[in-house]
């Protein structure tokens, strides 16, 4: 009686051992899978992602630690499951967000370089503008020059001909003043010379009564 008093007493303490290491087995997997969903919430980039999903994950694990040793692989394996999809989740949503912020960055940056090339535009649009403004006045200037120079060629020519013409006029006043001094002359010279044969005595006649022997 006292052997299989014995060996009983082994069934039982070798059921409870597995009981034990099973329980301890259990705690182990629900304590990892636990830390790795409070990790996920605790992280101060993606906590804030996949609420959803962390909830349900943590909904998996409590059933885990109360499912019996027959529901315990599949609750297992869908807690697991559940953490896995909360953490990818939660990751997903935060590159969403990143890459959104992303892409609202290089909007604004197109925006900024659009805005910068469009003042560039106005800026060369207005030094375009003022350049040919200078032009057309720099071409007023010189069109309002050459017409000056035009009018002082003319007038400078109508002087011209005008002291030609006078010079002719002058030329021909002195050429009949010449010729009225030399009539003058002339004149004069006659005169002289009349007077000058009637100022000298007559030449005595021979006497007739006188004969020449």
């Amino acid at each position: 009686m006292k052997r299989p008093t014995f060996t009983l007493a082994a069934i039982v303490l070798a059921l409870a051992a597995a009981g034990s290491a099973h329980a301890r087995k259990d705690d182990i997997d629900i304590a990892r899978l636990s830390g790795g969903l409070d990790q996920l919430a605790n992280d101060p980039s993606l906590g804030r992602y996949a609420q959803a999903e962390q909830a349900r994950a943590r909904d998996a694990i409590n059933r885990l630690a109360q499912a019996g040793s027959r529901e315990r692989p599949h609750a297992l394996y869908l807690a697991e499951r559940r953490v896995d999809l909360a953490k990818t989740a939660a990751q997903l949503q935060d590159a969403q967000v990143k890459l959104t912020q992303l892409d609202r960055e290089r909007d604004q940056i197109m925006l900024d370089n659009s805005r910068r090339e469009t003042e560039l535009a106005q800026r060369e649009l207005e030094r375009q503008r003022l350049q040919y403004q200078l032009a057309q006045e720099e071409a007023a200037r010189l069109q309002a020059q050459g017409q000056e120079y035009s009018q002082a060629a003319e007038q400078a020519r109508a002087e011209a001909e005008r002291a030609k013409k006078l010079a002719a006029a002058q030329s021909k006043v002195a050429k009949a003043a010449k010729q009225q001094a030399e009539l003058a002359a002339q004149a004069a010279k006659a005169m002289r010379s009349q007077m000058g044969e009637g100022d000298q005595p007559a030449e005595a006649a021979p006497d007739a009564s006188k004969k020449h022997p």
